[in-house]
């Protein structure tokens, strides 16, 4: 088995998820970038918990685990959720997490729903029940390249209650990046309107300025 394990290392040497380079999963320049910290901020009254500040090594992760589905890189994303979730002090509420769902297009394409996929992990480390409560109406366009305005006009009734889902406790919104907001804004605004109690949302990650 060690043989294998070294010839699988010569023709598939491990690289960091940060910058491509050969030796670990994440080296050390990428490590003092992708360190878990925590920031708060406000959008639209809605409260937003993150661990990192997005830089381009961090967008390089966040696709690695989105895009190209690599373990590795999902760690990274689920350690910063969960470093957030016990930073953030919702102790004292009876939560649950509602993960940003995928579009059908994303999950035909990747495989599976990345962040309710993510979530189920998480809640098993924080014991924090998941309730899929979302779900997407109708087409949204790639926000990637979106102006602000343009992503809330994007998401404006994007998002529904699921069937069978009723409002149960406080919830909090799981997703890997807030940029503009306007996704989790969205989200926040389908929820309440259904008798769901919103407290925030915790992403892994924090464009600053938000944009």
């Amino acid at each position: 088995m060690h043989v294998i394990s070294e010839l699988s290392q010569l023709l598939f040497p491990t690289r960091c998820y940060g910058c491509n380079a050969i030796g670990i999963s994440i080296c050390s320049n990428c490590r003092r970038e992708w360190h878990p910290h925590y920031y708060l901020t406000h959008i639209q009254g809605l409260r937003v918990n993150s661990a990192i500040l997005y830089s381009p090594t961090a967008s390089r992760i966040i696709l690695a685990a989105k895009e190209n589905g690599l373990k590795g890189a999902d760690e990274l994303i689920i350690e910063a959720i969960v470093h957030v979730l016990n930073s953030a002090n919702f102790g004292k509420h009876n939560v649950r997490l509602v993960p940003i769902p995928s579009s059908a297009n994303n999950r035909r394409r990747r495989g599976r729903s990345f962040i309710p996929d993510l979530c189920n992990e998480i809640s098993k480390r924080t014991s924090i029940p998941v309730i899929p409560a979302l779900q997407i109406l109708r087409k949204v366009q790639d926000q990637s390249t979106l102006s602000a305005k343009a992503r809330a006009s994007n998401m404006h009734g994007a998002f529904g209650i699921a069937e069978n889902i009723y409002p149960r406790g406080d919830v909090i919104l799981i997703d890997d990046i807030v940029t503009t907001g306007a996704t989790v804004s969205e989200a926040a605004r389908a929820l309440n309107a259904h008798g769901f109690r919103v407290l925030g949302s915790v992403t892994a990650c924090l464009a600053q300025p938000l944009r």
